[in-house]
């Protein structure tokens, strides 16, 4: 089937299960894949990452084992894994599991890499290799601040819905801005690509309250599995970006000793309910998606369910 096939002409379905961290999307993903038989595509651009366990809470052994998952410890930190690789690999993963099964399930956080499977991304214009050089010597010699502080004033938009505590997505919006004199999020804003599947969207939320509780409880067991000594292991790593990130920055902070562990241990609390908003601000934006609370997988069922078969009729 070709991306020019009319919507009531496609046969597949990717059921993608979005929403902020610690809300329960794995849980659900899961119920969803055992329920229709099927595989799970993560969209969690910390999980791709092999190194990084802990804390970046990935599905444990009986997870993995009770649905098959695929981007889950499938690259190395050392590896450049952009937004644009997912799409070519994620829509190649989607063609070999709609092979043998009607419905696919997509599950993660990271909206960039969810919005680059379903609405794909543009071309990126050529970059100047000089302006990304120069901004990486600028991050090493200033800091994440100063990166914040110019992409904030050249390209709002951008800077309001990217992971503003990752370098490496900061730098790639001032160097497309610098390069091009345009914007990155009017080049992801453009139109969306046809593709030949079905989409439901589903997004978990809850009170804001009960969210943070969740939170703050899944850091707390992520320095009981030992995220202290995870992190330790990583310290010769600490140059790439994927290491630049909420749970692994702020131990970092504690391993160089300018805060205590429990200093380390609130920063990371507090920059995770900062990025549950972000998602939240997100996902939000997006008027297909259907919520529930993280309990409600009958109600889910049942949306999915109707809609299918209205996909049929």
């Amino acid at each position: 089937m070709t991306a020019a096939s009319s919507s009531n002409q496609k046969t597949k379905t990717l059921i993608a299960v979005v929403g902020p961290t610690a809300i329960g999307k794995t849980a659900l993903a899961i119920q969803l894949a055992q329920h229709f038989g099927t595989e799970i595509i993560s969209a969690d651009s910390r999980q791709f990452f092999r190194e990084m366990e802990i804390g970046t809470a990935k599905p444990d052994a009986t997870e993995l084992a009770a649905a098959k998952h695929h981007f889950i410890n499938s690259h190395s930190i050392a590896q450049l894994f952009s937004t644009g690789d997912f799409e070519v690999e994620g829509l190649q993963v989607l063609d070999q599991i709609f092979e043998n099964h009607d419905i696919a399930i997509m599950v993660g956080g990271s909206g960039l890499y969810i919005n680059a499977l379903i609405n794909g991304l543009d071309e990126m214009p050529e970059i100047d290799l000089a302006i990304r050089e120069k901004l990486n010597k600028q991050f090493e010699a200033e800091g994440i601040t100063a990166i914040q502080e110019q992409l904030a004033a050249l390209d709002p938009e951008y800077y309001a819905k990217v992971d503003q505590q990752n370098p490496q997505r900061m730098i790639r919006g001032l160097e497309v801005f610098l390069s091009t004199g345009q914007k990155l999020s009017a080049m992801l804003s453009a139109t969306k690509k046809e593709r030949p599947f079905n989409i439901i969207k589903i997004g978990l939320n809850t009170d804001r309250a009960v969210l943070y509780d969740r939170i703050n409880r899944r850091v707390d067991q992520m320095i009981n599995m030992g995220l202290l000594n995870e992190v330790k292991g990583l310290v010769d790593f600490r140059k790439y970006n994927a290491l630049n990130t909420v749970g692994y920055s702020e131990i970092f902070d504690y391993l160089d000793g300018t805060i205590s562990l429990e200093e380390a241990i609130a920063a990371i609390k507090q920059n995770t309910r900062r990025f549950a908003k972000r998602q939240l601000t997100w996902f939000r934006r997006d008027e297909e998606i259907n919520w529930f609370e993280p309990d409600e997988k009958e109600k889910v069922l049942q949306l999915i369910n109707e809609k299918l078969i209205n996909k049929k009729g």
